[in-house]
């Protein structure tokens, strides 16, 4: 398994880092704009919201975009931006303890992270083709939360790309059962499952302002750094 410490870069200008939490916080020191945002959540809440922004500054200067202490803002909906670094999109997950981070340069992007749960026939229904629903109603428990938590976060993670959230009916995003990599509209995505200790996807658009396609996974030259 690829060490989920190295950064992961689907395309060109994307990457995106999938830890937990705790792993994040005992490693890494948290900066004082997110100390302070944080101020007043429950503790939950509190260790969610420190270790994804800590996660995302990590992976900022792995890539050498540093912001320092500068701010990690979010939009009214929700969606983070970096106020000082207008040309990068970023993206923020967290499930049960494990936090992801996204960075993109001149494009936006998701992140999506799903830790296996329980889901029942009506919801497999809405997310998956009818013969991937019966697929997965007949596997055993265990599988059948694991495989559907892989098509829910890719997904969550396109919806989370376009900015539309889940106002984008997640569940009308095609994905096919044991599908690692796809196109969804302008929306290029990744979910390597070889290498990720919990499900987990990247979607990224094309470059902001180009009039063609964008890039296809893999174009930006494999999946690490």
């Amino acid at each position: 398994m690829r060490d989920v410490r190295s950064p992961r870069t689907p395309t060109e200008g994307v990457h995106y880092l999938v830890r937990r939490g705790e792993e994040v916080l005992d490693e890494l020191p948290v900066a004082a704009p997110d100390r302070a945002t944080a101020a007043g959540l429950p503790p939950w809440r509190a260790l969610e919201h420190t270790a994804s922004r800590t996660l995302l500054r990590a992976l900022l200067r792995e890539i050498g975009e540093d912001i320092r202490g500068g701010p990690v803002a979010a939009r009214p909906s929700g969606r983070p931006y970096l106020p000082d670094r207008p040309g990068l999109g970023v993206s923020l997950s967290h499930s049960s303890g494990w936090v992801a981070a996204a960075v993109a340069r001149g494009r936006d992007v998701g992140v999506d992270v799903q830790t296996p749960r329980a889901v029942g026939d009506r919801l497999l229904r809405l997310c998956c083709a009818p013969g991937d629903a019966e697929a997965l109603s007949a596997l055993p428990e265990d599988g059948r939360r694991r495989e559907f938590a892989w098509i829910f976060t890719v997904q969550e993670a396109c919806v989370k790309a376009t900015g539309t959230g889940f106002a984008g009916r997640p569940w009308t995003v095609p994905v096919t059962l044991g599908q690692r990599t796809g196109t969804w509209e302008r929306v290029g995505w990744h979910a390597p499952r070889e290498a990720q200790p919990v499900p987990a996807c990247c979607a990224w658009t094309e470059r902001r302002g180009a009039g063609g396609a964008f890039r296809q996974v893999g174009a930006g030259g494999g999946d690490g750094l």
